[in-house]
């Protein structure tokens, strides 16, 4: 099933699962809480991961019905049974790998499925604390006061066929992406804003929402409170029927 992602026409509620901290257990509770709360997509990956990530995602399509977004940490990863899969490019580092090397290899892996493939710019903020995305890129964040190297940075990523941009705080993130960071991205682009890492709270997500991001992905939050994902999705409600404004 391709997946058709309701981008700028509603705010969206993602919830990143890490394979490698998804047992049975974790899977039907993070199901269970997702389906009921109304959770938007499901993205499946991590930095580093033993576990097949194929068998994480035949298993959430069997606990639910929300579409499962392959988010790849590296080539090992690359399987056809996600719905769509977000095809990253690290353009906030100067990593050729990430850049554009790794995706050579994928592209005759992913060529029968191109049509659930969605190119993403991907930029790691620096948000405080090492986080596992900058460890495993080897790259720099880009620090978390600049907004014109940000802005600069995403409009690349849509000139060059970006069909959305993530700002990510990274997974072991102090504090989430700064609210002025993602005004001043979203205030420039005219294609969709993810941003994620560091959003544990319902009020995060709210300023997160509020300064302009159509997408929030949450992910360790809500592996430690479940319900974390319940507050979120009620927060992406509130702004969808108009009773929060940006």
């Amino acid at each position: 099933m391709k997946v058709e992602i309701p981008w700028r026409k509603r705010k969206l509620v993602a919830q990143l699962i890490d394979p490698d901290r998804a047992g049975e257990e974790a899977l039907v509770t993070a199901a269970r809480y997702a389906s009921e709360a109304g959770v938007d997509l499901f993205l499946a990956g991590g930095s580093l991961t033993g576990v097949p990530v194929g068998d994480v995602i035949r298993r959430l399509k069997q606990l639910s019905s929300i579409p499962v977004v392959l988010f790849p940490g590296n080539l090992t990863q690359l399987t056809a049974e996600a719905d769509a899969v977000f095809l990253l490019s690290l353009i906030s580092g100067r990593n050729p790998e990430l850049l554009i090397g790794n995706h050579v290899i994928a592209a005759p892996i992913l060529r029968d499925m191109r049509d659930r493939v969605i190119p993403v710019g991907y930029m790691l903020i620096a948000c405080g604390g090492g986080t596992s995305v900058e460890y495993m890129s080897q790259t720099l964040p880009i620090p978390s006061g600049k907004n014109d190297i940000a802005v600069a940075t995403a409009l690349a990523g849509e000139m060059l066929g970006m069909k959305a941009i993530y700002l990510e705080g990274g997974s072991g993130a102090a504090k989430p992406v700064d609210p002025s960071m993602i005004r001043a991205v979203r205030d420039e682009l005219t294609i969709p804003l993810i941003v994620g890492g560091g959003l544990d709270t319902p009020e995060k997500v709210e300023d997160a929402f509020a300064a302009g991001a159509d997408m929030v992905v949450t992910g360790n939050g809500c592996e430690q409170n479940p319900v974390l994902i319940t507050g979120a999705c009620r927060v992406r409600d509130s702004f969808n029927r108009g009773a929060v404004t940006v």
